[in-house]
């Protein structure tokens, strides 16, 4: 058994982890206990790692070596590297000789390494001599970019973890930081129980779980940020709570904001935003007179037409008050993705060069070219993720080279994106997962390592830069991405005519060491800084110049900022409303963000079962007196449409939402919803309906705002299938199931787990396939379905009744114990009866005392059958009906009963991303009455 330190790669805290493995199959991970920003702590996501590599995962949803497709739309066929790269060579080359630099285009990814960042980068800006190489940070960060440069001169968080230690008061805004990132809401956790004096603000349009620790909730409406800061400021100028002094001695511009608020009046700003006018005074107040104050912000500022004004007019308010270059006081960007930060400091966006260098800025451009030996740099603006696929869409850009991420799922108006990647001549995918939607799309698909097998380095939200360790060897024909395009690089070098190479590289440390040299002097500078050093001391922040010996934790103490008089900005961000108002014909502000458990387009969340506990299948929630006037009940169908498309979806009543405000999650693509529209045109998950709206400075889409109606769908027939399927097989099942989803107006696909164990020792692992439609289809199409789900077996026991267009199939089986099971079963036409018979077969409760009764129509069953209740901890697997029990036996405050919770069901224990949840039922359900002592 061996141990090796790395990342997780999923959010930007960048936690550390342990990863045990035995020869070439990871066994385990933990937290790492060292790691200063996590120290041993992992969320649901990263306690789960292990599962995501395991050998039956690496063969069914890993790609393994190069595929070629000779006609789109076929099955890929396998090719060796070097026929895979010289094709790719002499595309490229063919498409830049005949069209210009400019007709190709690079999309990259947040969850890369900073040294593939780098190799591409240089790829596109130095060789080919494009700037189209974009990253899917446009989708996550930009505005934050945007908006740190404009006010404080670099994009460089002045603040760190441990200022959560200091603050007095905490202002969290558009960030559900106890779902997105969990691991740094434990942490705000302890500092609140450590200092309960410290004041918590929370302004979300949606009620969430972050709200379970606030002092304050401002429910603001959708996009109003940027009024709730200023009239924030215009209340602190009123009250004389601005910080005169700082303003004079260390800003720039504050009396032409000061015009601008001068206008946002508490009526005014009461109006806009939806919020009591004594909320809005106690927010001011305490953010401005807290001794520190900290803001932590994320999507909801970000992805907005608005982005950079709303991180602008945040960052406002801390240069207003002096709360910046101290413990405990800031503005706090918490990164969405595990390397955005890398990639930002190695310029991987189309407006961006080397250690923060603008592309717009000549002397940048010659100091990069001549860092990498090269003529120049071009001058002219790349094309940002939005302008890229629509150039492709348009025939300007010829040739995509799609890196790490799956924009068939993650990009907005994915009608346009999918016309792009249709239209484009050649559409290479390089990836660690063959089965995200993106890989239909691809003339070329080149195999890539992924976490557990990686090499190099990541940056997270606090400017702190951690090694990323190999544990096991790259599996299959897996290369680094680094290599690849270094690879590719030197071939195309041949094809274009130069001589020598720009890609000098045979390890991921010899493309850190030559990023390091792009730092010196800049305000990343980590001059000072070595892989050695990370292996010997840990993770370090930056920066970190040569000669000394540790990062500094925390910027501008001394109030001079890297602007070229030292000081920041004031910017004048007049409120705008968001792109695509609310009107008549689309009355409800669609919201999307993320899952607790899941992460992105989950083609590695998605491959473990417990995952999807907390949240079974897609849906869309809605205010309960919303669906009250529209007469929808939950569960019920509807059709959710904006102005570029329309998907079904099944409603859930939240009180979570705010009035005409609907939400759903960011990560359902079309791998787990689908169906088709009248026209037979397929549908494809939620970015079927957002808007490519953008920030006109960031280029940042505004994902957190579509206007959609919302009508009552009618599809009479039903279908339901669910079954255990072997561990070897489920994922590949699924994969067959996907091109049958779309034969339905809805359908839905995905994983579940069970609480048992196969014979291999792994978690039992099943399939659950929904669907809708206006009648019956072909006997034919349900036989498929049954077929994959093992349900045309000798043992199957069957109903049809074709007239009425029901039927019914079960299979049992006789376990270890002797008692049978519930193995598969299919509901079509009337799947009323799903409450009991889908409790059976996912809690594995016998089913021997049913037998035939299986097939019996109607909703009640003729047993009693008992569930577990829904998860609630997916550590420990509880259930909800669990925790009320228990609750119903605990006395005492609600501190006590959440620790007698904890100690009698575990739940809450490990990774704690259950926590607000279990807080809120502590709230809502009675304790046990108990007598005082006289």
């Amino acid at each position: 058994m061996q141990e090796t330190r790395s990342t997780c790669p999923y959010c930007g805290v960048g936690c550390g982890v342990i990863i045990e493995s035995d020869g070439a199959q990871i066994t385990s991970v933990r937290g790492d206990p060292d790691h200063p920003a996590n120290f041993g702590r992992l969320c649901t996501k990263g306690s789960t790692l292990h599962l995501t590599a395991t050998a039956p995962v690496t063969r069914q949803a890993r790609l393994l070596q190069p595929l070629q497709r000779l006609v789109r739309g076929e099955t890929p066929t396998a090719v060796s590297w070097d026929a895979a790269l010289d094709n790719a060579a002499g595309k490229f080359a063919q498409v830049i000789q005949d069209h210009g630099p400019d007709a190709v285009g690079f999309y990259i990814s947040g969850q890369l390494l900073t040294e593939d960042y780098y190799v591409f980068n240089k790829l596109a800006k130095g060789l080919v001599g494009t700037n189209n190489v974009d990253t899917n940070s446009r989708l996550c960060m930009s505005s934050a970019v945007a908006g740190y440069k404009q006010t404080l001169g670099a994009d460089a968080p002045p603040a760190c973890y441990d200022d959560l230690k200091h603050a007095d008061c905490l202002f969290i805004v558009g960030s559900n930081t106890a779902w997105a990132h969990p691991i740094l809401f434990r942490r705000i956790e302890d500092a609140k129980a450590a200092n309960p004096a410290l004041k918590i603000i929370v302004a979300d349009p949606r009620r969430t779980d972050t709200v379970e620790i606030a002092d304050l909730f401002l429910p603001i409406q959708p996009g109003t940020d940027v009024m709730l800061f200023h009239g924030m400021l215009h209340l602190m100028l009123w009250e004389g709570w601005t910080d005169a002094k700082y303003i004079a001695e260390h800003t720039n511009g504050f009396d032409a904001l000061k015009a601008t608020v001068r206008e946002c009046t508490p009526d005014k700003v009461a109006q806009v935003c939806g919020i009591p006018k004594d909320d809005l005074l106690t927010a001011a107040r305490l953010f401005a007179t807290s001794p520190a104050t900290l803001s932590l912000y994320c999507q909801g500022l970000n992805q907005s037409s608005s982005g950079t004004a709303k991180n602008a007019a945040l960052i406002n308010l801390h240069l207003a008050t002096g709360q910046i270059g101290k413990p405990g006081a800031g503005p706090f960007s918490l990164t969405g993705q595990p390397n955005a930060m890398g990639g930002r400091e190695v310029g991987g966006l189309a407006n961006l060069l080397s250690a923060h260098r603008d592309l717009a800025n000549p002397a940048h451009r010659a100091e990069v070219a001549a860092l990498w030996g090269v003529p120049s740099v071009p001058e002219k603006p790349g094309k940002t993720a939005v302008e890229m696929f629509q150039a492709a869409a348009d025939g300007e850009i010829r040739a995509l080279w799609i890196v790490c991420t799956n924009p068939a799922q993650s990009m907005p108006d994915q009608a346009t994106v999918r016309r792009a990647l249709e239209r484009a001549e050649f559409v290479v995918v390089q990836e660690a997962f063959s089965t995200t939607a993106t890989c239909a799309f691809a003339d070329l698909l080149l195999p890539a390592t992924t976490w557990g097998e990686k090499d190099g380095s990541v940056t997270n939200s606090e400017r702190r830069i951690s090694r990323v360790r190999p544990a096991i060897a790259a599996p299959g024909e897996t290369r680094h991405d680094w290599s690849i395009a270094t690879d590719f690089a030197r071939r195309l070098e041949k094809r274009l005519g130069r001589a020598g190479t720009l890609f000098p590289y045979d390890t991921a440390e010899s493309v850190w060491n030559e990023h390091r040299e792009t730092t010196r002097g800049r305000d990343l500078d980590i001059t000072g800084l070595s892989y050695a050093m990370l292996d010997d001391l840990g993770p370090q922040q930056w920066p970190l110049k040569e000669g000394e010996t540790t990062g500094r934790a925390r910027l501008y103490e001394d109030g001079v900022f890297p602007t070229p008089d030292g000081r920041a900005r004031f910017v004048d961000t007049p409120y705008k409303p968001v792109a695509e108002a609310r009107e008549a014909r689309y009355p409800f502000s669609l919201n999307t963000g993320r899952l607790r458990d899941q992460w992105h387009g989950m083609s590695r969340t998605g491959t473990v079962g417990r995952l999807f506990g907390h949240v079974a299948e897609p849906m869309v929630q809605m205010n309960p007196q919303d669906m009250a006037r529209r007469q929808i009940g939950e569960g019920d169908l509807v059709h959710l449409t904006s102005k570029r498309g329309s998907i079904l979806l099944p409603v859930r009543a939240s009180a979570e939402i705010g009035l005409s405000q609907a939400f759903v999650a960011m990560h359902w693509g079309e791998e787990y919803l689908s169906g088709c529209s009248s026209t037979g045109t397929r549908l494809a998950g939620i970015n079927a309906l957002t808007t490519p709206a953008y920030c006109p400075t960031s280029k940042q889409p505004e994902l957190k705002h579509t206007a959609v109606k919302i009508l009552k769908a009618e599809l009479p027939w039903s279908l339901l299938t669910m079954a255990w399927l072997p561990t070897d097989e489920v994922l590949a099942v699924h994969r067959a199931l996907q091109p049958l989803m779309a034969m339905f107006p809805f359908a839905t696909c995905v994983p579940f787990s069970g609480s048992t164990q196969d014979a291999a020792g792994a978690e039992r692992s099943g399939l659950l396939f929904r669907a809708a439609a206006h009648d019956a289809p072909a006997d034919a199409l349900l036989e498929q379905i049954e077929a994959l789900l093992g349900l045309q077996s000798a043992d199957t026991l069957r109903y049809a009744d074709r007239r009425r267009g029901q039927r019914r199939s079960v299979r049992l089986v006789r376990r270890a114990d002797q008692s049978a099971g519930l193995e598969a079963f299919l509901l079509a036409g009337d799947t009323s009866a799903e409450a009991w018979i889908a409790t059976l077969l996912r809690e594995e409760l016998p089913a021997q005392s049913y037998g035939r009764l299986l097939l019996s129509p109607g909703a009640r069953a003729p047993l009693a059958v008992q569930s577990r209740g829904k998860p609630v901890c997916t550590c420990f697997n509880v259930t909800d009906l669990a925790i009320q029990g228990e609750l119903g036996r605990c006395s005492g405050t609600p501190d006590e009963r959440l620790a007698a919770l904890q100690g009698t069901l575990k739940c809450g224990t490990n990774c704690g991303s259950c926590i607000p949840e279990l807080k809120r039922m502590v709230r809502m359900v009675p304790s046990e009455a108990v007598a005082e002592t006289p």
